[in-house]
């Protein structure tokens, strides 16, 4: 039943298209006879034919009728070629009509002499209301000194992107369903550049934060790129540099009435039916007619001059267009519903300055300090506390500010803060977090003396915490689309919640990477001095990988066991042990690794884990550390079944754990 709802429609539209032409017979109106007085134009004998609602300016016609369509589309010959006049490319080739759809194929500049046309590209002086030719997508040139890396979009950008940036031109969002930062910048433009100065056209709503520092706009006015036509999936970028090389675009030629209807809406849903689109002068509105003998376009089906084979003919056609159709539309639904299953529960909220001011009560409650700016405690309007972190008066803020949008803007784990908002208007920046009360893990192992606070972390919460930390790691590592490399593991970047479950926060040194990838690179080191890998100091160690961040662990849990840092300024015995070697002496002879007083032997066997699988994560070759999920089993798992490792220290020779 519910499929033949679906065909009702259908067999009704077919049904008034050709009631429509044997009425128009049989009364033996002008209608019935269009194309006879408006018939098909072409420039030449393969040139593209050019009927109604498009006309030939210089085409000789017998009735008004035949230029009642779009009348802001200006069509004529020259020489064997068919020339729009596009309102800012000027005399353009057409190449292909797309009646279905109300668009056309053209080569820009097809009769233009300058050497360099992108530009003689300038707004038009008068734009015709409703006309699709004269949308446009707004660019400007930009001059860089290097040319620019991009070569392709990222789709974890892409959210970043949309989500972060504050946009001078809101068409931006609308242009462009799934694009980053790369699709909105094309060239270097062959004309404008040379080795010591690159020129691009870069969309203005592009943020120029997202361009290297020595790029500078160049141009004073917009230059209008046309915009995508329905169907077209091309780019701001593939747009432009069909441009730049003359190549083929596709504009859209749809032009709306006074009223907003769409007045060659009638015309696409005739060409969809598999008729052709006409005008009556007498009821002053289009309708449908059959395709006329001896037309060049080619017909699905054998044309029969028996009413019942053309009703089947279209009634399969049709039929056929609606199952492709209802299949596209199924994909695209399917899209966008994973889409917002992934995004839709953890994507951060946008806030103004002014909220985040109600959020933190005018920052009254500063709870900490950042590396780019103050730590308040807030609290959102459905009462949830809050911590919220200030991004200013600094050089390196803005990478600060993309790298924790994009690294945990979209991921929720239970073992990595959660970012519940962010604000970006315009030198001010924020991050909003969820606020952990028992701050951070720093605050629970460095303390002067034994107290309160030192007996919550009992071995059994060590390895509880270890755990938690090893389980966030393993999922930026592993879980997420793309490989999160965190760089900056330790102590104060480790918040606790109210019952110290760990949560990995302070994103601001992190980097994307494939998860195929195995070795990055870094133009300068990322972290904290005591837990920086060797390898980010010096390629001799080995290549920067995931496996960086499994070292910075390894030291975080030998300060946990032990209590003490593993690079102390202010220890007065300058001839101190150095931290790794003294917890592996003391594995190796079997004392004790905390200071707490009656430990069980239980707790003792906890502690010498913790340390064993420590010591495993501080080799200094990358290839005998363990992987996070290994990190993890060990942790989980009996220490009987653990091997002691090589002195971290001496192992350059290669005993991989995996």
């Amino acid at each position: 039943m519910r499929k033949m709802r679906k065909f009702i429609p259908v067999t009704v539209a077919l049904l008034l298209c050709l009631a429509n032409h044997r009425t128009d017979m049989a009364t033996a109106w002008d209608d019935g006879d269009f194309f006879r007085y408006c018939p098909p134009s072409w420039c030449s004998q393969d040139g593209v034919e050019i009927r109604f609602p498009l006309h030939l300016e210089s085409s000789n016609v017998s009735s008004p009728s035949c230029s009642s369509g779009t009348t802001c589309t200006k069509l004529e010959c020259s020489d064997q070629d068919t020339i729009l006049h596009h309102p800012y490319l000027g005399p353009s080739k057409v190449t292909r009509v797309d009646y279905k759809h109300g668009s056309m194929k053209i080569i820009p500049f097809a009769e233009h002499s300058s050497a360099c046309p992108i530009q003689e590209l300038s707004l038009p002086a008068y734009v015709e209301s409703g006309c699709e030719l004269y949308l446009y997508d707004p660019g400007k040139l930009v001059g860089c000194s290097t040319e620019l890396p991009w070569k392709s979009s990222n789709s974890f950008f892409t959210y970043v992107y949309w989500t972060v940036f504050i946009l001078s031109d809101v068409q931006l969002l609308n242009s462009c369903d799934d694009c980053g930062p790369a699709d909105f910048v094309a060239g270097p433009i062959p004309c404008l550049s040379n080795p010591e100065r690159f020129t691009y056209l870069v969309h203005t709503g592009l943020s120029m934060l997202l361009l290297p520092r020595d790029c500078k706009t160049i141009s004073n006015s917009v230059i209008p790129i046309p915009r995508r036509s329905y169907g077209d999936c091309s780019t701001f970028k593939q747009r432009a540099e069909a441009i730049f090389s003359s190549s083929e675009i596709t504009v859209s030629w749809i032009q709306w009435g006074t009223d907003g209807s769409d007045i060659t809406d009638d015309c696409r849903k005739c060409e969809l039916s598999g008729c052709y689109c006409a005008f009556s002068s007498q009821r002053n509105k289009t309708f449908c007619i059959p395709k006329p003998k001896g037309s060049r376009l080619k017909v699905i089906a054998v044309i029969s001059s028996a009413a019942s084979f053309i009703v089947i003919s279209l009634f399969v056609a049709t039929v056929l267009y609606l199952s492709l159709k209802s299949k596209y539309n199924k994909e695209v639904h399917l899209k966008v519903e994973m889409f917002l299953r992934t995004y839709g529960t953890s994507k951060p909220t946008r806030y103004s300055f002014s909220e985040v001011k109600k959020i933190t009560r005018r920052f009254k409650e500063r709870v900490g300090q950042g590396a780019f700016g103050g730590v308040y405690k807030g609290q959102l309007p459905n009462g949830v506390p809050v911590a919220v972190k200030t991004l200013e008066n600094s050089i390196g803020e803005s990478e600060e500010f993309i790298n924790e949008v994009a690294t945990i803007g979209s991921i929720h784990h239970a073992n990595i803060v959660r970012l519940l908002g962010f604000c970006s208007e315009g030198t001010r920046r924020a991050l909003i977090y969820e606020f952990m009360p028992n701050k951070s893990l720093e605050k629970y192992i460095f303390l002067c003396g034994l107290n309160a606070s030192q007996e919550l972390l009992v071995p059994e919460k060590m390895l509880d915490i270890a755990i938690g930390i090893a389980r966030g790691m393993e999922y930026l590592h592993q879980g997420c689309n793309q490989r999160i490399l965190h760089f900056d593991i330790k102590p104060n970047n480790i918040l606790l919640d109210y019952n110290l479950n760990p949560k990995i926060s302070d994103f601001g040194l992190a980097k994307l990477c494939t998860r195929d990838q195995s070795i990055v690179t870094l133009t300068a080191a990322r972290g904290t001095m005591g837990y920086i890998a060797p390898e980010i100091y010096s390629p001799n160690f080995g290549g920067i990988s995931y496996k960086s961040d499994v070292y910075s662990f390894g030291m975080l849990v030998l300060e946990m066991v032990s209590g003490r840092r593993n690079s102390d300024q202010s220890i007065e015995n300058q001839n101190e042990v150095y931290l790794p070697q003294w917890i592996y002496d003391r594995v190796v002879t079997g004392q004790d690794l905390t200071l707490t007083r009656g430990i069980t032997e239980e707790d003792k066997e906890t502690v010498k884990k913790l340390a064993v699988v420590a010591l495993w994560c501080i080799q200094w070759n990358p290839k005998n550390r363990p992987s996070t999920s290994k990190v993890v089993n060990m942790l989980t798992g009996r220490l009987q079944n653990l091997q002691m490792p090589p002195k971290p220290f001496l192992s350059s020779e290669s005993h991989p754990m995996l």
